[in-house]
């Protein structure tokens, strides 16, 4: 065989090789990464267009909603795409009313499922952050109320129900192992919460921010960057990057109220690609790099030093950049993809295309014949080109 055919054929095999482990790679994402699918803007695409995008185009398949709006869940009908809705923060205190409850399963849910496919209702948002007082003590209530609701549905098996949180209701996060939730509402709010997660199996969900968190000396750290690291004397455990000490952090304070058995969902978690000129590591370079360090990383099944051998279902805010958020410039700049639905950076969430589906099939091609050739070759037979 010439060295020029034994040298293109390698050439080919490294692309089929190449290319399969790409697969792999976008293959791991699906299950487990999803997008936060806000609607704070004037200028996005019809939530059909959407849908169909995310469906053909992209891997993600789990979408979060900031509520339940019908012509979402509609346009996301037979797509088989794991949605989560969410019940707004004001209407908590009339969700512990059952009446209200079922009528809002009927109203939201049951014109949409099965064809719709809800798994999941999210009761408010970081509720215990707000400091309101009505809308704390409603929280377990309402939430009890809906899973109600949803059993005399014959949905409860079908739809699970939880609430997201901020770090904020931890009064001490550093080192990890130290992590404890904040006085009086460990035990009044949080305790009857966690309850009655496991009553319903349902995991407890956080949203943990990073970039919020860190700052120019511990960049690195939360970018999943090469840095110093930070060492637990407590536990003598080592960690690499910022997600995995928050994380840690609430896993301990579960376990101080003795709920370490619940799976830990992230409900948000991202980065800006754009910001003020006072803000530092708000980029698009940053924003990849997080993002897509993160999806390596919450699907790697490494887990966290307190939490090893796992994965984390993870919602990446947010799919879109929503020009009509209020507050700082890098609000409006979290998205994945522009409102024309073309990235703001590459992190592997587009599939593969189609001229690369036929790349791979003549590359096979040539990597069958190339093994012939070579057993041919082995059992010492004169071959004939």
């Amino acid at each position: 065989m010439s060295k020029e055919l034994i040298s293109m054929l390698s050439s080919r095999l490294v692309a089929v090789i190449s290319f399969f482990l790409a697969l792999t790679l976008v293959k791991g994402f699906e299950g487990t990464i999803g997008v936060n699918y806000g609607t704070v803007a004037n200028n996005l695409p019809p939530p059909a267009q959407v849908a169909h995008f995310l469906l053909e185009s992209t891997v993600i398949n789990r979408v979060r909603l900031f509520d339940a709006n019908p012509e979402i869940l509609r346009a996301f009908a037979h797509t088989g795409v794991a949605v989560t809705i969410s019940v707004p923060n004001d209407q908590i205190p009339d969700l512990t009313q059952l009446n209200f409850a079922q009528q809002w399963v009927e109203d939201y849910i049951q014109p949409h499922t099965p064809a719709t496919n809800i798994v999941r209702i999210l009761v408010g948002n970081e509720v215990i952050s707000t400091a309101n007082k009505l809308l704390i003590v409603s929280l377990v209530t309402a939430m009890e109320t809906l899973q109600t609701a949803l059993v005399a549905a014959s949905l409860d098996r079908r739809i699970q129900v939880s609430t997201p949180h901020s770090l904020g209701i931890l009064s001490n996060s550093s080192p990890p192992s130290t992590g404890k939730f904040r006085q009086g509402y460990d035990t009044h709010v949080i305790k009857p919460l966690l309850s009655f997660l496991r009553d319903s199996n349902s995991p407890f969900m956080v949203n943990p921010y990073p970039f919020f968190d860190c700052s120019p000396d511990t960049l690195d750290y939360a970018l999943f960057q090469p840095n110093a690291g930070v060492f637990d004397e407590n536990t003598q455990l080592f960690y690499t990057n910022m997600l995995d000490a928050q994380l840690d952090a609430v896993f301990s304070a579960m376990k101080l109220l003795g709920f370490d058995d619940l799976e830990i969902v992230i409900a948000e978690t991202g980065w800006p690609s754009m910001g003020d000129a006072t803000q530092f590591g708000v980029d698009a370079k940053s924003a990849a790099e997080y993002n897509g360090n993160l999806m390596r990383h919450v699907t790697s099944g490494v887990g966290t030093p307190l939490m090893p051998n796992r994965t984390f279902e993870t919602y990446i805010f947010a799919l879109f950049n929503e020009d009509l958020k209020p507050g700082p410039t890098c609000e409006r700049y979290f998205g994945l993809f522009r409102p024309d639905m073309t990235p703001v950076y590459d992190i592997g969430i587009l599939r593969p295309t189609v001229a690369a589906a036929a790349n791979i099939q003549h590359a096979t091609c040539l990597l069958i014949i190339t093994v012939g050739f070579l057993i041919i070759k082995n059992h010492g037979e004169n071959l004939i080109l």
